[in-house]
């Protein structure tokens, strides 16, 4: 049986080497064979994109059953025309701009017709509200006439999300009701504020004290959006009893929407096995270190925003060394060289409450989420993509690929010896791997129905060292397309397999900086299509060539 399995193995390794040499791909059941040209594919994408925006009139999207079906039909004229693409004739490298085409648009699909935000999630208006409080003034000009816009058009939202939100899940309407009312407790994003607005509502009455100060001529608009948004509130509260809806959108939907819309090459099953078994391995590697460094002192809090922004700057430093030393990838001369610059995702908050996950690691060493977030993670990653002009590749951004890429380098960088000096660090990047891996399992069954919000919190909290409800909360409704918590830890199975098979195939050729730069030349596609232009094995995509029409589910 060995000797079978390792005959099959090796066949499939020449089989995939041999198409790897071909320009020209082969043809596979389910390729379109129409008329179409890859000049015709880069024009429909650039339509598809302008148009994948719905238009506003007086700052308002028409969500009304007329306005969804229209938008419907025009949907299905981009699929008509995808499938009458001459794929079979095109090169490996077009073959997979055309899947990747194809995603989006069936991710589109999805959206309007399993997910429809509109009628299932208060969320989906609560945040076109928010936003426009965080102004600041004065405001003259075209700017002026925009803002007024933006707050004439609440009430207008509010009488939309009214008429429309008939199908609510009861997870999404109790996030709505909290975020109307009551602060995040994370604040990402928002000013600073020494006693954070308590909701949505609180920054609409916010923006009204400053704004009788500062732009007094506002003030009846300001008056009248906040008064539309507390009817939202009642609303919302008085008929939260007929809100029922499940939270998900059930096991076979969710397996057609990683297949077609994100091309990940796992079931959910699958992803339920893995994630486990990532759990597990990352708990017991974090218990051995901290078993290894049980004499060393814990890692302390910095104590105030200087000592923390030292941190950041010492961390910045560390990486950049780190990464040209030891030849980990290239850093373009357009990439900025001070941290200040590039920016950061945590910042520092003076808190009357305990720090928040994400500040319990940061503010103790900056290294995960400066990998994960900065270097050589999402800014790094954002800023090398701007220089991207390929018609399709500069255009699509796929989340496997970005958060695949940012989780992959936190523990890549920890087995390249980033911290050899610093063992109490390695138990930090352990901690945020089983947070990834406990979040992938949660929002599985979450999507699957077999979790409700509040028990995927509560899961989320046993299996995750200082997360808190906060955080938890914020990461455990998902919004319009599901996936998001999947992309972290899956996405980064996935350019850990990538690297196992380039070394695999290039033996003491394999260079790992190398590899590292042909990965991010490629765009944020999804790395399973990466993995078929960098290897030529084409077993995962000639999986997604079967594709089956989201209208062919039973829903």
């Amino acid at each position: 049986g060995w000797q079978m399995g390792r005959a099959l193995v090796l066949i499939g390794c020449l089989t995939a080497v041999v198409s790897a040499a071909g320009d020209t791909a082969q043809a596979i059941p389910g390729k379109p064979d129409g008329a179409g040209s890859y000049d015709n594919l880069v024009i429909l994408l650039q339509e598809f994109l302008e148009w994948r925006s719905p238009p506003t009139v007086n700052g308002v999207v028409d969500y009304s059953p007329g306005a969804v079906s229209q938008r419907r039909a025009e949907l299905r004229r981009y699929q008509e025309r995808m499938r009458d693409m001459g794929v079979t004739r095109w090169t490996r490298a077009q073959e997979v701009d055309y899947l990747a085409v194809r995603a989006v648009i069936d991710e589109q699909d999805f959206i309007l017709n399993v997910t429809r935000p509109w009628a299932s999630d208060p969320v989906f208006y609560v945040d076109q509200m928010l936003q426009l409080t965080f102004v600041n003034f004065p405001v003259s000009g075209q700017d002026l006439q925009d803002l007024r816009t933006r707050l004439q058009a609440i009430p207008r939202i509010v009488q939309q999300a009214q008429a429309h939100l008939t199908d609510v899940a009861a997870d999404n309407a109790d996030l709505a009701i909290f975020n109307l009312t009551t602060p995040d407790g994370v604040g990402h994003g928002h000013p600073y504020r020494e006693v954070p607005p308590a909701g949505v509502i609180g920054w609409y009455e916010d923006l009204l004290g400053r704004t009788r100060e500062a732009q007094p001529d506002l003030t009846v608009d300001v008056a009248t959006a906040l008064g539309a948004v507390k009817a939202f509130h009642g609303w919302l509260t008085s008929n939260r009893g007929r809100m029922t809806a499940p939270n998900g959108v059930g096991k076979e939907a969710l397996d057609w929407f990683l297949k077609h819309a994100k091309m990940i090459p796992y079931t959910s099953d699958e992803i339920v096995t893995l994630s486990q078994r990532e759990l597990e391995r990352t708990w017991a590697s974090y218990a051995l270190d901290r078993h290894r460094n049980r004499k060393l002192p814990e890692l302390e809090l910095a104590r105030s925003r200087e000592e923390y922004h030292r941190r950041l700057a010492d961390t910045d430093a560390r990486i950049r060394q780190f990464l040209v030393e030891e030849a980990f990838i290239s850093i373009p001369d357009h990439i900025p060289t001070g941290w200040e610059e590039m920016g950061f995702n945590v910042p520092w908050i003076d808190r009357g409450t305990p720090p928040n996950f994400w500040e319990q690691v940061q503010y103790r060493d900056p290294s995960p989420d400066h990998l994960h977030a900065v270097i050589p993670g999402h800014r790094f990653d954002g800023r090398v993509e701007e220089k991207n002009a390929h018609p399709i590749r500069g255009r699509l951004s796929f989340g496997d690929r970005r958060e695949g890429w940012a989780v992959y380098l936190e523990e890549a960088a920890l087995l390249t010896g980033l911290f050899e000096d610093r063992p109490r660090t390695r138990e930090l990047i352990y901690v945020f791997g089983l947070w990834r891996a406990a979040r992938t399992l949660g929002d599985v069954r979450n999507q699957r129905n077999e979790m409700t919000a509040g028990e995927t919190m509560a899961f989320w909290k046993e299996w995750t060292p200082w997360l808190d409800e906060n955080v938890s909360r914020r990461y455990a409704y998902l919004r319009a397309s599901p996936g998001h918590g999947l992309h972290y830890t899956v996405g980064s199975f996935l350019v850990y397999k990538l690297l196992a098979e380039r070394k695999h195939q290039l033996g003491e050729e394999f260079v790992l900086k190398e590899f590292h730069d042909d990965f991010m030349s490629r765009g944020r596609l999804p790395v399973a299509l990466i993995r078929y232009e960098m290897t030529g094995y084409g077993d995962e995509v000639r999986e997604f060539w079967n594709h089956v029409p989201l209208s062919a589910l039973k829903r």
